[in-house]
């Protein structure tokens, strides 16, 4: 959130410059309490005088939250999570799409002719395209088995080298 600039008020010790000549200055040559009323330079940036004014209380315009807004609402409990909770998601999610997958083969009924590498064969098509699903998940678990291989074998050459004192084969 943005804050409007404010003018400097030489009474208010947050205000005061930190120069040399700082404590040369008197803190009664600034503007009284506030009984003169706003300047037009307060009313022309927008700035609240009572804001700005010492002795007084502060004040925001509306639609801005207060300084001293109540305390928000105690957030409510949240369940801890388990290990058994989380299989019982995971079991759950796995029926469904289990459910899903089982209406789309017998919706899926009709026979198609499957040509693969020479190999002819009529299979439901349902089946069918479970059977090419499965196969691509295959390929993608074997291409990140073979990426996490890889990268623990680095992790492992790295350990060996930071550690003085290590045999080498």
């Amino acid at each position: 959130m943005t804050e409007t600039p404010r003018r400097f008020d030489p009474t208010n010790p947050e205000d005061a410059p930190t120069t040399q000549y700082a404590a040369a200055a008197d803190a009664t040559t600034g503007p009284a309490s506030g009984e003169q009323g706003p300047s037009t330079d307060a009313a022309a940036t927008g700035t609240d005088v009572a804001a700005t004014t010492p002795g007084r209380a502060e004040t925001s315009r509306p639609g801005e939250p207060t300084a001293q807004a109540p305390a928000p609402p105690p957030a409510p409990e949240t369940s801890q999570v388990t290990r058994a909770g989380m299989v019982w998601a995971a079991v759950a999610c796995a029926l469904v799409v289990l459910i899903l997958l089982i209406a789309f083969i017998l919706q899926n009924q009709e026979y198609v002719q499957v040509k693969f590498f020479g190999l002819e064969g009529s299979v439901p098509l349902g089946i069918a395209l479970f059977i090419a699903a499965v196969g691509g998940g295959v390929l993608v678990a074997i291409a990140g088995a073979a990426r996490i291989i890889q990268l623990r074998l680095a992790a492992h050459r790295v350990r060996r080298q930071a550690t003085p004192g290590t045999r080498t084969r």
